[in-house]
């Protein structure tokens, strides 16, 4: 099953899905095996990956790749982080296909100017109404696989207003978007109204230390939201255990332990060694191999 149609058939589930943010394979592996049914391609840490801050310095060449591999190291679908689309129609229709050529499940695109910034810093500057909608518009009709996901990000909160934001979301709703994201919310009165005034799906962005003020997930899901996404709970969490395992290596002058894994094997178990192990250990394949 194609990972589109994967990922709607969770949205027409009763359960709100959670998709924590993946920056390459080995977290969206480690996502898959503790169990969640979606995951998400974070642009802030895909930007980290590379060493840059998220700030608008990765193309959609490098967001594509980075799509590409995680998509291929799961099973469970993908949402992807495809900020501004990376143009006008005609380039947000080469990165819907681009995305959509790799099994992504689905993407966002947001109202920002390029070069845009992540969503929770100040600075941000968004394009015109009109634009935004044409975009959402243009993405709608590129896709060719109708299941593929187009979530509308609004970023008008923090520039026009809340108001704004949700008119915003709306209209890319009405252009044909399946979800609306609206960006940083900045109260929790705010949170619980975008459910209850935009006329479709909501995709609700936690991200720790941000504009928008923590809340549970159940709250979110009773709050009306079709899904959440947590796009630095990993990379972030990362960046905090490699100054901790550093620190302890100068300090202590010696290996510190690693936790979960006994041996090199049974950490190398994790990303498949066994089924690879198998390739060619199996009379009916190994034979096949050695006569070419």
């Amino acid at each position: 099953m194609q990972a589109a149609t994967q990922f709607r058939a969770l949205l027409r589930g009763d359960a709100m899905i959670v998709a924590p943010g993946a920056y390459d394979a080995i977290s969206a592996l480690c996502i898959q095996q503790a169990g969640y049914p979606a995951l998400y391609m974070t642009g802030s840490g895909t930007a980290a990956g590379l060493g840059f801050p998220d700030i608008g310095l990765v193309t959609m060449s490098e967001m594509v790749e980075n799509a590409a591999r995680i998509a291929r190291s799961v099973s469970i679908p993908l949402i992807a982080d495809a900020d501004t689309g990376y143009g006008n129609a005609l380039n947000v229709t080469r990165t819907v296909r681009e995305y959509e050529s790799r099994d992504v499940a689905g993407i966002h695109i947001e109202d920002q100017v390029t070069p845009k910034r992540c969503g929770h810093l100040d600075g941000k500057e968004i394009v015109p109404h009109a634009e935004f909608v044409s975009k959402i518009r243009a993405a709608v009709q590129a896709r060719r696989n109708a299941d593929f996901v187009i979530i509308a990000r609004t970023d008008a909160r923090a520039v026009l207003g809340f108001d704004e934001a949700i008119r915003r979301a709306n209209a890319a709703l009405d252009a044909g978007a399946d979800m609306a994201f609206v960006e940083a919310p900045q109260t929790l009165d705010e949170v619980a109204r975008v459910p209850r005034l935009v006329h479709g799906p909501c995709l609700l962005n936690m991200v720790a230390g941000g504009k928008t003020p923590a809340l549970g997930l159940d709250d979110a899901q009773a709050m009306g939201y079709r899904m959440t996404i947590l796009p630095g709970i990993l990379f972030r969490n990362a960046i905090a255990t490699f100054d901790r395992v550093l620190s302890d290596l100068a300090a202590q002058r010696r290996m510190p332990g690693i936790a979960g894994a006994d041996t090199v094997t049974d950490g190398f178990r994790r990303f498949g060694l066994d089924v690879w192990n198998a390739i060619g250990t199996d009379p009916e394949t190994s034979g096949e191999r050695g006569g070419q």
